[in-house]
């Protein structure tokens, strides 16, 4: 962000940031939802306006502990725009601006906030502003690894898309993209079907998108499908499919061959799937709404591949949700825990024998990944064998963290 568009721009973007932050932190609404409200308030609003006032909100949301301390903010102060003029120079101070002169920084002294920025630089739940719950989590379940794990997941995501390859290749993507003038991307060596984009751009508003030639997907759920190692012609379920955006990804994998039976709880997510089915020239997908345990009898002994993307905390993609790290529970991770149990529980019998599943989450903790996948094969006995784990740690693919386990029903 140019300081030259910081220091010129009127305080009536800035009050929409505040907006949107009362709604996330007052009103408990999600980030992007209440981003959402501010844009449909201000429509406007060009390409650069609408990206300063989103940018700088999810950063202040991403570092909002050690912006609020270090602005002098007392536990517990009202977030009055006073209040917030003064998070907000903190904010300018942290990414590197001094201070301008202006009434509305008035109490607020630079040097002040640099030695208090230093001072809890040092102290790890406020230098990557999580609630103390989750750094004492953090530290018992990944120990040494967990300062580097929660570094990463408080940086900046990037955008990336997963190449449709019933209609394209990655780099027959990026050529595309080149010509609406995203220019600059790259591939993922380790992804088949990633392009990363080196900027943020509004990619929903290309042709690409709506011809159908690309999803926004991040490089590491896209290896979920790809570790289920589908084959054209299969009977695939996908037990917790939501919107589809891996169950679109499978069809692509099977090269429109087969049936894939999308399964939810939330009929509207399955509805969205359809749209997006369309668009992608998807023709092998039947959505069927989880409205009784008849949905999952009526399936048991019938899937090739059993998909169990599971509910689960969402810390793994905190880059991506950074609000949810205040909105998120002690409580609400052990409520997902039961679920996966009585997911593995419930669903597994869908796979036929000499079948296999994927069980995966996009949570960094090992008590809902490996822990898991421990209890079930202890609890199924012999009916089950562990083919493979795979774990995308944030720190070390630079991308969201999930956990995936490869299973084959062998009685």
């Amino acid at each position: 962000m140019a300081k030259e568009f910081y220091l010129k721009h009127h305080s009536f973007h800035i009050k929409a940031i505040f907006n949107a932050l009362k709604d996330i932190f007052e009103k408990n609404e999600y980030a992007d939802k209440a981003i959402e409200k501010v844009m449909k308030a201000n429509k406007y609003w060009d390409v650069k306006e609408r990206g300063f006032v989103s940018d700088v909100t999810y950063d202040m949301v991403r570092n909002w502990r050690l912006l609020f301390v270090s602005s002098g903010m007392e536990a517990g102060a009202k977030l009055s725009d006073r209040n917030l003029w003064m998070i907000f120079g903190t904010y300018l101070v942290f990414d590197g601006y001094g201070l301008p002169e202006s009434n509305y920084f008035k109490g607020l002294n630079e040097k002040k906030i640099i030695s208090q920025l230093e001072k809890f630089h040092k102290i790890r739940k406020i230098r990557e502003s999580i609630p103390d719950w989750l750094d004492e989590i953090g530290e018992k379940e990944i120990g040494k690894e967990w300062d580097k794990v929660i570094r990463a997941l408080n940086q900046r995501p990037t955008t990336v898309l997963r190449a449709n390859s019933l209609k394209t290749n990655p780099k027959e993507l990026q050529t595309t993209l080149e010509e609406e003038g995203i220019t600059e991307s790259t591939l993922i060596s380790w992804s088949p079907d990633a392009v990363e984009l080196k900027f943020q751009r509004n990619v929903f508003r290309t042709e690409a998108f709506h011809k159908g030639l690309f999803e926004v997907q991040d490089a590491s759920s896209q290896m979920v499908s790809e570790f289920l190692n589908v084959q054209p012609g299969m009977r695939v379920v996908d037990a917790c499919a939501g919107a589809g955006g891996k169950t679109l990804h499978l069809a692509s994998l099977m090269k429109n061959k087969g049936r894939i039976i999308a399964l939810d709880v939330k009929a509207r997510k399955l509805e969205e799937l359809k749209k997006r089915a369309a668009r992608a020239d998807v023709r092998i997908v039947e959505i069927r709404p989880i409205d009784s345990s008849k949905v999952i009898k009526r399936l048991k002994d019938t899937a090739d591949r059993l998909l169990l993307d599971v509910p689960c905390s969402g810390l793994g993609v905190l880059r991506r949700n950074p609000d949810s790290k205040w909105k998120l529970t002690l409580a609400e991770i052990e409520r997902v825990k039961v679920l996966q149990k009585e997911i593995l529980t419930n669903f597994s019998d869908i796979t036929k024998v000499g079948g296999k599943m994927v069980y995966a989450t996009c949570s960094i903790l090992p008590s809902e990944g490996e822990d898991q996948i421990k209890w079930f094969l202890e609890t199924v006995g012999d009916k089950w064998n562990l083919l493979g784990e795979k774990r995308y740690s944030p720190e070390m693919y630079h991308a969201d963290g999930f956990y995936m386990a490869l299973l084959e029903r062998v009685k």
